[in-house]
């Protein structure tokens, strides 16, 4: 049996001990602090919050945390970073020395949002999107946690037919800095016509692939014991690779069931009968274009977390972020959802520093905000209230303090 362990912190179980515990990290110049009755225990985060919409969104994430913690006696130091195109125009560069150095050495980094079309045409190396892969291979993150619950509370809001919709509740576990992403060689060239070519290569170690599925398996271990692994094998040799070692950690996993799938059937399935799937593992390409498939069965990309976790502690901080993009067409007007980027910072508490109640506090007053009706405009049905981003995040706030029990 592998002895792999994520970057999940072990747990708090039971009554938080009162008395105070030294300091982790000093108070950073121009840090917020959260003013609680008698905290015992402080954590360092780096904000990021980046492009369009992302401010915003991190602004509310962050007023949870402060009272969460408050509330659970827990100090945060929030430490606010530039990243992609705000980096870009302040220095020139998407992922800007400082930032990487401050997202080390903190406990966890919540990233809002980066791209935006002003910066569309930069080349490569100075897209934002650069700085959003650099911040992943610096931080040593490459399992991506992606949760696509149905809530009851939504379930209209899917595209999907109720009957369908109802009830999913699914984990795709993509693996996040190898592939096609990063592969070399890559690049542009000629070919023996004399034409240009681009060049992009599928390449996965054994390493790379163990790892990733161990994580799989212990994830699936976690929810309903079913893993379904979705590759290319009939196609690619990178698949043929991924198929073969996924069949070989299995064996340390005996007590879940693993089933395998081409992509193609399983970007067809997810829409046709998603509620067969517990969890899923597939590599970086395929993951992130089923994670986003599988988003919209919730009804709105606007409500799902995720959270992206290193192989041990030592590697570094997790990276937890909304799975929406910048929606720089809505930037700056009030109409953002922020409940994605509130979910982060609870998987954030839960998966990065084992603050387990206060995740579940978080998520039980997303939970009792959307049951008093409250929707922005991407989850809004007749009958319910519109409310902007501010006012959502004012909500959530209020039943943070209810301490409101979990409907699901």
């Amino acid at each position: 049996m592998s002895s792999l362990q994520l970057n999940f912190k072990s747990l708090k179980a039971g009554p938080f001990r009162c008395g105070s515990g030294p300091r982790r990290f000093p108070t950073k110049p121009g840090s917020v602090r959260c003013a609680a009755a008698s905290p015992t225990r402080s954590y360092a985060i780096t904000l990021l919050p980046g492009d369009g919409i992302g401010p915003e969104v991190i602004s509310v994430a962050k007023n949870v945390l402060l009272l969460a913690g408050a509330i659970e006696g827990i100090e945060f130091n929030f430490h606010e970073m530039p990243v992609g195109g705000a980096a870009l125009d302040l220095t020139g560069v998407p992922l800007p020395g400082e930032t990487l150095s401050a997202a080390q050495q903190s406990d966890a980094v919540l990233l809002g949002a980066i791209g935006g079309y002003k910066w569309d045409n930069n080349e490569k190396h100075l897209k934002p999107e650069t700085g959003l892969l650099q911040l992943r291979e610096g931080l040593k993150v490459f399992a991506n946690l992606r949760p696509a619950t149905v809530l009851p509370q939504l379930v209209d809001a899917s595209t999907l037919k109720k009957e369908v919709a109802e009830g999913v509740d699914l984990m795709v576990v993509r693996e996040l800095t190898g592939g096609i992403y990063f592969g070399k060689p890559r690049g542009f060239s000629t070919n023996q016509n004399g034409e240009e070519i681009g060049l992009n290569t599928e390449v996965y170690s054994i390493s790379e692939i163990d790892r990733i599925a161990r994580v799989a398996f212990e994830t699936a271990r976690k929810r309903r014991g079913k893993l379904c692994s979705v590759d290319k094998a009939n196609v690619l040799e990178a698949s043929m690779l991924w198929r073969k070692r996924v069949m070989a950690i299995a064996l340390e996993y005996p007590d879940v069931e693993l089933t395998h799938m081409y992509v193609d059937n399983a970007a067809m399935q997810l829409v046709r009968n998603p509620k067969q799937f517990d969890t899923i593992v597939t590599n970086n390409i395929f993951g992130d274009i089923l994670s986003d498939e599988a988003s919209m069965i919730t009804g709105s990309i606007g409500m799902l977390p995720s959270a992206s976790l290193g192989e041990k502690a030592w590697t570094g901080p997790g990276l937890f972020e909304p799975i929406h993009g910048s929606a720089p067409d809505i930037a700056g007007q009030d109409k953002a959802n922020p409940l994605a980027t509130v979910l982060s910072a609870a998987m954030l508490l839960k998966y990065g520093l084992g603050e387990a109640d206060a995740a579940e506090r978080i998520e039980a007053a997303v939970l009792h905000t959307l049951d008093r009706g409250f929707r922005t405009g991407d989850i809004y049905s007749d009958g319910n209230k519109l409310v902007g981003c501010k006012e959502m995040g004012e909500e959530v706030l209020k039943a943070v303090d209810l301490n409101v029990a979990a409907t699901v």
